[in-house]
């Protein structure tokens, strides 16, 4: 029998085996999005089969019981529709987008994919070289060479280190027993949400789901590792590039914190947009830094707000010490009320505009349910957002930014540049 909660058009319903159905109905567009999303991410793989999970991902797409791999490309995109999947550090995910009248193929499809694959030997070896190649790709684009010698640094020794991807040596040892191994044990109906947003019924997604996935066994509970603890590192990544890459970050709440909103605030009005504080001082003013930004991860247990730039091997010192004097600003001054005014309003125009397609809020939806286990208002969100206050800011800004624990990394052509604390006082 089916549990079912309703508040207002969003309907969730827990199959007795543990799998989570939610659906919010849109009547005013033609397009539904499905997704299934996994409990599962890279930081629960054992450090031998790192990167696996992605490469799970790969697979599936290579062909099932039902379709080759040609066959699926087709099916989805045959009808205008869109095929695509992602893997992150607690989360995997596979979603369609199509008209709502080629919603049954396209679950079909869906489903086809995180049930029955292959994993024939052949495809996992030829799709090891694949993976190959995209590590090279990624290690050739200095942006996410930084962001992840930082992110192994700063959880140094935890799953969240690791590279979602992996590495060319875990990468070359997976065979197709492991793969299908880890494939039963993470692709179970108790580890599993899914989300459907647009032009569809509860009704209609319950009849899909129920087909599909009703019979089958819940699976075993996915083993939860520890709490990360952040690690103020300092480290020179030398490269030969033209810029040099920065990477700072502090430790930051988990997605569930109660302050999670005075983060978002925060974030905002140091580096968000092209309104921000670093935005301003960093490139308009001082013309450092073509790119320069902030950005929050926030996981179940743990969370990093890292700030990123690049410039010349001169302008290193000049530009960490500019970022680290807007970490004091915000320490020691209010935000002025225009200013917690505009943050506010970037923050619920970038809500509101993000959640206008079926696509955006059946992520919305998963991503609800997978850290909150509930499902959210945009009234709510929006109230809370609204309750932020300057001191509030200021407060959590004190706690973040201390020097001793900050961590950075810088990756380029060096050339004997000290990267110090002193350098980091604010």
């Amino acid at each position: 029998m089916l549990t079912m909660s309703t508040e207002q058009a969003v309907h969730r319903e827990a199959l007795p085996n543990g799998l989570v159905l939610i659906t919010e109905p849109m009547e005013h567009v033609r397009s539904v999005s499905v997704g299934i999303w996994l409990r599962s991410g890279s930081r629960r793989e054992p450090a031998a089969l790192n990167g696996i999970t992605h490469f799970i991902e790969h697979m599936v797409f290579k062909g099932t019981e039902r379709r080759s791999a040609e066959e699926i490309a087709r099916a989805v995109d045959g009808v205008g529709g869109m095929l695509d999947a992602f893997t992150a550090k607690e989360m995997t995910c596979f979603n369609v987008k199509v008209l709502d009248e080629h919603l049954p193929l396209a679950f079909d499809v869906l489903s086809d994919l995180v049930r029955r694959p292959l994993f024939a030997a052949e495809d996992v070896r030829r799709e090891k070289s694949v993976v190959l190649e995209e590590i090279k790709m990624d290690h050739d684009n200095p942006d996410y060479v930084v962001h992840e010698v930082f992110t192994q640094g700063f959880w140094r020794g935890h799953p969240l280190g690791m590279p979602i991807i992996g590495t060319p040596e875990t990468v070359r040892g997976f065979e197709p027993q492991a793969v299908a191994d880890c494939f039963r044990r993470w692709y179970a109906p108790s580890n599993m949400v899914i989300a459907a947003a647009g032009h569809v019924t509860p009704q209609q997604m319950r009849a899909l789901v129920e087909r599909e996935f009703g019979s089958l066994r819940p699976g075993e509970p996915v083993p939860q590792d520890a709490p990360p603890a952040g690690t103020p590192h300092l480290t020179v990544h030398p490269r030969e590039l033209e810029q040099v890459h920065l990477c700072l970050g502090v430790r930051a709440y988990p997605m569930a914190h109660e302050k999670r909103f005075v983060l978002a605030v925060m974030n905002t009005a140091l580096g968000g947009g092209t309104s921000s504080r670093l935005f301003q001082s960093v490139r308009e003013r001082e013309g450092l830094a073509y790119a320069v930004f902030s950005d929050v991860s926030l996981y179940h247990d743990a969370g990093v707000l890292t700030v990123y730039a690049a410039s010349s091997r001169e302008n290193a010192e000049k530009l960490i010490r500019t970022i680290a004097t807007e970490f004091r600003l915000l320490k020691n001054e209010l935000l002025p009320p225009e200013e917690l005014r505009r943050v506010k309003d970037n923050l619920r125009g970038s809500l509101l505009l993000g959640l206008e397609s079926s696509g955006s809020r059946m992520s919305h939806l998963a991503r609800q349910e997978l850290y909150f286990g509930r499902f959210a208002t945009n009234e709510e969100l929006l109230a809370a957002i609204e309750a932020v206050t300057a001191a509030e800011v200021q407060a959590l800004a004190q706690e973040f930014f201390q020097p001793e624990q900050i961590a950075a990394t810088l990756a380029g052509d060096a050339k004997g540049f000290a990267l110090t604390r002193d350098l980091l006082a604010c």
